[in-house]
């Protein structure tokens, strides 16, 4: 075997000093000890190791794996992140696929960009430009040619009639665009000049595409489908069978297609709404927050349960009175009381008489008339009082926790059918003026304004006459009530039932202990108890509160949970669980 001096072995490899810690110190150190003590040593060979190749697989694919650093996209709350406005800050022929991709995911928080289809959406993430402006700054003026069309991705826009958009300040009421929306597009497709002024009611967040960059990235074609699309389902609807081509065009150049998704809000009350939907695809549902509290049938209901509480438990309502209860409700069984509040009414009367004072009240029973009899008027049964917050409405007291609302279906919208005309041509009088709720199942619909479509269809009769056919009579709160007390006393008894017949789990004598999940939604948050009304003690979970126009809000249930008599009272068949005779 050869040998060599650490000399030699330093001069042939010069690469080493690399590997060796401190840049080469410890080297010199090995230099310097060299030198006392010069010594030869033998350099052996490497051996051959197995190599494992699933290791070095592992580590090409950690080094071909693409990098995404989430903080780039993080910006302050509610704006626009840096990352996407760099992106944007580029020409849309420099914007690559991946950069494309990352802002249209951005922009799906925004409705009226989602509303498009998934190509449209590519072609205008990338096009768009970004832009901030204060407040009082006018984006559009009245009268002007339009250019460009926006998105709102931050703040409060003001649509006013005026060119310097100063009356959206003195307005106490003005129309406003908020995150979400967008405006402009009509105007940038047909070239026609501006019919409002927009103006920024606060510093604003704009996505904006110009009028160059939307026809050289062939975005009308796009736009032009989905005209198309809007087209065809207006000319398979009856309504507009009399229709020309070129009438039903305007109809449809002023129009736009919106999408929701399952359990999306559409609108609060679509009936003040200003526009009219037309459902193109799946269906939605017309609710009505119902105060239970103001309907007669849910107060008498009320009292009807809250007589069964008394100081037992629940499970045995139909206590056994006392001996001294039972002597009592035999007595007056037995020997009925009589009512001799007539004589001493008589003997005021005389007694006022003597004084000098008037009495003109009338008095309903005379002294020649026989006693009343008492019997049927008194219970035989004590009246238990209920300590508990009260309140006043207008059909009497209440118990201030049995004060709740309810959400109640009303409707169901399919598809091709109208909504915000059913009441278009009724009389002042007749109009449902109650705020009903537009819930989405998973739905298309095609929105117009109503001034719009009025303007299209004046002088019209054939058009009135149909859509005088298209009047929905929904039903009463008071209906809509019993139909929810109904439901609620059949599912509490269907509970109690299953209950009693299905026998209960055996559960091992020592349970291990395990911690409980934190869950947002808790099933007693949407009931209400009436058994325990009269406790002091507080929820321990949250409650859910519905605001309300011009009234403090209101807690909303799905069911009502009241204190009822034991199935086995009620139905003798049922003695023990499981167990049917």
């Amino acid at each position: 075997m050869r040998r060599l001096l650490p000399s030699q072995c330093r001069r042939a490899s010069g690469a080493w000093l690399g590997l060796l810690p401190n840049g080469g110190a410890s080297e010199r150190k090995f230099e310097e000890e060299s030198e006392e003590e010069p010594e030869c040593f033998e350099i052996e060979r490497p051996r051959c190791q197995k190599m494992d190749w699933s290791k070095i697989r592992k580590l090409k694919k950690m080094q071909s794996r693409v990098t995404f650093d989430t903080m780039d996209f993080i910006a302050e709350e509610g704006h626009f992140p840096p990352k996407a406005i760099q992106i944007m800050q580029k020409k849309p022929s420099w914007r690559t696929e991946d950069e494309i991709q990352a802002v249209c995911n951005i922009l799906q928080v925004l409705d009226s960009y989602r509303n498009y289809a998934e190509p449209l959406q590519l072609l205008l993430a990338k096009v768009m430009r970004f832009e901030r402006f204060g407040r009082r700054r006018v984006i559009i003026k009245k009268g002007q040619k339009g250019n460009s069309f926006y998105f709102i991705y931050l703040g409060t826009v003001a649509i006013t009639n005026d060119e310097d958009g100063s009356s959206a300040f003195l307005d106490p009421h003005p129309k406003l665009l908020q995150k979400g929306s967008c405006f402009g597009e009509t105007d940038i497709l047909h070239a026609s000049l501006r019919r409002s002024t927009i103006v920024c009611m606060e510093e604003t967040e704009f996505l904006v595409v110009d009028r160059e960059d939307f026809f050289a990235n062939k975005l009308d074609q796009e736009v032009q489908k989905d005209a198309q699309y809007r087209f065809e389902f207006f000319r398979k609807m009856d309504l507009f069978a009399s229709w020309s081509d070129e009438k039903l065009w305007q109809l449809v150049n002023m129009s736009k297609i919106e999408r929701f998704s399952y359990g999306q809000l559409i609108s609060k009350d679509f009936g003040e709404s200003s526009f009219i939907m037309f459902i193109s695809k799946g269906s939605c549902e017309v609710l009505r927050l119902l105060d239970l509290g103001a309907s007669p049938s849910y107060h008498r209901w009320v009292w009807q349960h809250l007589e069964l509480i008394d100081d037992r438990p629940l499970k045995t309502h139909l206590r056994e009175y006392s001996p001294m209860e039972r002597f009592k409700e035999f007595q007056i069984k037995s020997y009925p009381l009589q009512d001799f509040s007539s004589l001493k009414l008589l003997h005021l009367k005389k007694a006022w008489g003597l004084q000098g004072t008037s009495f003109s009240r009338k008095i309903g029973t005379s002294g020649d008339t026989l006693p009343k009899m008492l019997g049927p008027k008194i219970q035989s049964r004590p009246v238990q009082s209920i300590k508990c917050a009260m309140i006043n409405t207008k059909l009497g007291e209440l118990p201030k926790e049995a004060a709740v609302g309810a959400y109640m279906k009303v409707h169901t919208v399919e598809q091709g059918e109208i909504l915000g005309l059913h009441q278009a041509f009724l009389p002042e009088g007749e109009c449902d003026t109650r705020p009903l709720i537009l819930m989405s199942l998973g739905n298309e619909l095609i929105r117009i304004r109503k001034e719009i479509f009025y303007e299209l269809i004046d002088n019209d009769d054939e058009m009135i006459k149909k859509l005088l056919k298209l009047n929905i009579a929904f039903p009463s709160d008071e209906d809509m009530c019993q139909k929810f007390l109904q439901e609620n006393s059949w599912n509490i008894f269907r509970k109690d039932l299953l209950r009693l017949l299905v026998e209960p789990r055996q559960s091992p004598p020592f349970p291990p202990i395990r911690p409980k999940k934190k869950e947002i939604y808790n099933p007693k948050s949407v009931v209400l108890d009436l058994c325990s009304i009269n406790k002091m003690t507080k929820p321990r979970y949250p409650i859910f509160m519905a605001p309300q126009k011009y009234l403090p809000p209101l807690r909303i249930v799905q069911a009502i949970k009241a204190p009822r008599y034991k199935i086995q009272e009620l139905l003798p068949q049922y003695k023990s669980a499981g167990v049917l005779i």
